[in-house]
Parts: C-alpha cells; structure tokens; sequence
C-alpha cells in the first residue's frame, strides 16, 4: 500500500491584509509554507504534492528543497515534490482536493494525507501519526480537537463532496463511523491575518 502526502497551497489568503501572499510571508526567518512542506517532506511519503491556484510557489517550494534542512528530510526532494495546479481553486477547497485524489489516483496510490500550507506548527511526527492509521479515514487531533492532516483512504475518494470549501468535513460528519481520530503533538494554528503572523514573530 502506497501513500502520498498533500500540502494544500491554493487559496488567495484575502484576510492576510499585507503585499505578500500569506504562505510567502516570513516566519521566523523562513516562510509559512516552506515550514509546512518541511514537515510533510520529514515525514517520507511515498509521494509528495502541492497543489496551488492563486499563487505560484515554484520558487518557494524550490527554495525549500535546495536548502540542507531539506536535504536532510528527504534525500532528492526536488524530484520528489509535485506541484498541481488548481486553475478552479476559486471554488473552493473541495477543488483543490479533488485534485489532489486525481493525481494520487493516476499514480496508483491507496490513500492521500492531506495538510494545508498555512499551518506551519503540525510536525512531522502528525503527518506519521496519521499515515499510520489504516481507518477509511483518520483525522489528527489536538488536544481533543480535530485537525489536519488527515488521511483518506481511495475507498471514500468517491464520496468527497465535489464542490465548496468544507474540504472532508462534511464526508466525516456524514459518515462518523468510518473516521478515527489520532492523538498528535503541534499545534494546529493556522495563519490567516498579519495579527496571526506577529504573534508567532
């Protein structure tokens, strides 16, 4: 059984009221979305993907993979890291989503592990955590409260609502009894608003 592990990167970031795209602003002296590709590399996937749509992250994503941190995490990285566009991420996250599954599908895998670029604190050891599960679906948790990353498996693939931004939010309130949920170390924090950004800078 092969997985692929998914960083979701598409969105305009509206709220973040600053020039740069939020997943480009800089953290801590890297930007948010390389600290969350580098977790999800850390985690050695059989596979990796970004999907973006507003933005282009070649650079960023190329940035990450040159750099030694990277290196470290995963041997040839840049070769290992896909990047999807989305040209209807307008619509919603269940887009972005969709086609995540649809690369996963074509390459033969049997489950994706879903994460989204803006939450630079979930740690590769959640991205493992939830991989591990062999649940229909897993979903991470923090202290009691769900997050992501979240892992699907290819049966429930075609049950994913096809439009909207509610990503498998809604599939696991449908379906309680197919989702497990899986304790995880982090923090789910995302960052949305430049006040998100400086409480963390």
């Amino acid at each position: 059984m092969t997985t692929a592990g998914v960083l979701l990167a598409a969105g305009a970031g509206t709220r973040f009221a600053a020039p740069e795209h939020k997943l480009l602003s800089v953290l801590d002296g890297r930007t948010v979305v390389s600290r969350s590709l580098e977790a999800l590399l850390e985690a050695d996937f059989d596979a990796v993907a970004v999907v973006t749509g507003a933005f282009d992250l070649s650079t960023a994503v190329s940035d990450l993979t040159d750099s030694r941190e990277a290196a470290e995490a995963a041997e040839d990285a840049e070769a290992a890291v896909t990047l999807l566009h989305n040209e209807h991420w307008d619509s919603g996250m269940a887009s972005s989503l969709l086609c995540a599954i649809d690369w996963a599908a074509g390459g033969g895998h049997d489950a994706i592990v879903i994460g989204l670029g803006d939450q630079p604190f979930v740690p590769a050891s959640a991205w493992c955590a939830v991989a591990s599960s062999t649940a229909p679906i897993a979903v991470a948790t923090y202290d009691g409260l769900r997050g992501n990353p979240v892992r699907l498996c290819r049966e429930v693939w075609p049950l994913l609502e096809r439009y909207g931004d509610q990503g498998a939010r809604t599939l696991m309130r449908r379906l309680p009894e197919l989702v497990l949920p899986v304790a995880c170390k982090g923090r789910p924090d995302d960052i949305d608003t430049v006040e998100d950004l400086r409480q963390w800078n």
